[in-house]
């Protein structure tokens, strides 16, 4: 069983930076995808920023050029550095995995099989 665990998150103001990490177990965590969503009051899960497994990454449209998602495979663990941050970033950010055979990079939450509990970002203008 897949499990993960994030980290990082708080209060900042607009402008800051912050770093998420994410801890993976329960499978060989440098054979997979991973990524970030995150998920507002009132809205949709979003995605944010993907990694595959050989390092690609994907970012959606609004932090790209802010956000850098990054791997540690010694570690098992993945990054979110979150640089210039905006009031609108505020939301839960949640680490994801898509399920096991899985070979094809997607940016759609239906192709995520494991969640994070999420970790709460602020940003207050």
């Amino acid at each position: 069983q897949v499990q993960l665990v994030e980290s990082g998150g708080g209060l900042v103001q607009a402008g800051g930076s912050l770093r998420l990490s994410c801890a993976a177990s329960g499978r060989t965590f440098s054979s997979y995808a991973m990524g970030w969503f995150r998920q507002a009051p009132g809205k949709e899960r979003e995605f944010v920023a993907i990694i595959s497994w050989n390092d690609n990454t994907y970012y959606a449209d609004s932090v790209k050029g802010r956000f850098t998602i990054s791997r540690d495979n010694a570690k098992n663990t993945v990054y979110l550095q979150m640089n210039s941050l905006k009031p609108e970033d505020t939301a839960v950010y949640y680490c994801a995995a898509p399920p096991s055979g899985t070979t094809v990079v997607v940016t759609s939450t239906a192709g995520y099989h494991y969640w994070g509990q999420g970790t709460q970002v602020t940003v207050s203008s």
